[in-house]
């Protein structure tokens, strides 16, 4: 399946529209960490796209939607049901915590 991309001009309205839990990959070209994690991401959304949603924002491109959902650091993974941020993930983290996260979303 993979990640679908979003951007500034699709995230509202692809989220809102979502009928299942969302795990959204923040990510930057520079970060070396970001870019560790992605193999593990792209894995677990073949593993459980049928439960749960897996997108990429690329934060160097969009900064502004980085900022208006206070993601500061990266990597950083937000999780949202329904529509509404319910957990997120930022710092140094792994693939044991990237799965708890998703298991309490569903």
């Amino acid at each position: 399946m993979g990640l679908k991309e979003l951007d500034k001009d699709n995230f509202d309205e692809i989220i809102a529209a979502e009928d299942k839990p969302c795990l959204i990959d923040f990510w930057g070209p520079q970060c070396v960490p970001c870019l560790g994690l992605m193999p593990t991401v792209e894995k677990l959304s073949a593993e459980w796209s049928d439960k749960i949603s897996f997108y990429k924002v690329n934060t160097a491109e969009n900064r502004r939607l980085a900022m208006r959902l206070r993601v500061i650091g990266l990597p950083a993974f937000l999780f949202y049901k329904n529509g509404e941020k319910v957990d997120e993930l930022t710092g140094e983290f792994g693939e044991a915590e990237i799965i708890e996260k998703l298991e309490s979303l569903i």
